[in-house]
């Protein structure tokens, strides 16, 4: 996993409404919540995306916005992403590029790691998360996450 207050590296990736995300765009905008997840439909990913949707209102008040990351086609994830009623974008990484970008790699390289990061608002991570087993943590970890780094919704900018 990258280290916590190291910047997080520059990508850009298709997303599942045709769209390119650019985390560059990002910087000065809003804090992302950054995942990883091995495959669209599994129950595993499926419990773990549904988790962030449940959460996304205060997600959001917190000055975040949420992108999830897999190996999965943009067409795949459209499908995915209706299915459940998912309200942020989903990033396709058919090369494992961003994956391998962020050390988001699992077992043998064939899977990708359930990884999360936190990135503020000036690029810099701030919390980072791998949750292989534990899936429901990964949401309960970013809202604490994001309760630290502040934003629209109060506090003061500190390091998790």
């Amino acid at each position: 996993m990258l280290k916590i207050g190291t910047e997080a590296p520059a990508f850009e990736a298709p997303l599942d409404d045709g769209g390119t995300f650019r985390l560059s765009e990002r910087r000065g905008n809003s804090t992302v919540v950054l995942y990883f997840y091995p495959k669209d439909e599994t129950p595993g990913c499926v419990r773990e995306a549904c988790g962030f949707r449940d959460n996304y209102e205060e997600i959001q008040r917190a000055g975040a916005t949420v992108i999830g990351v897999s190996t999965d086609t943009a067409e795949r994830h459209r499908s995915f992403r209706a299915h459940h009623g998912l309200p942020f974008p989903l990033a396709a990484d058919v090369d494992k590029r961003v994956s391998e970008l962020y050390e988001a790699r699992g077992l043998f390289g064939l899977m990708t790691a359930r990884t999360t990061y936190v990135i503020d608002r000036t690029g810099v991570i701030r919390a980072a998360f791998r949750h292989e087993f534990a899936i429901g943590g990964h949401t309960r970890d970013v809202l604490a996450a994001l309760r630290k780094i502040g934003g629209p919704a109060g506090g003061d900018a500190a390091s998790p």
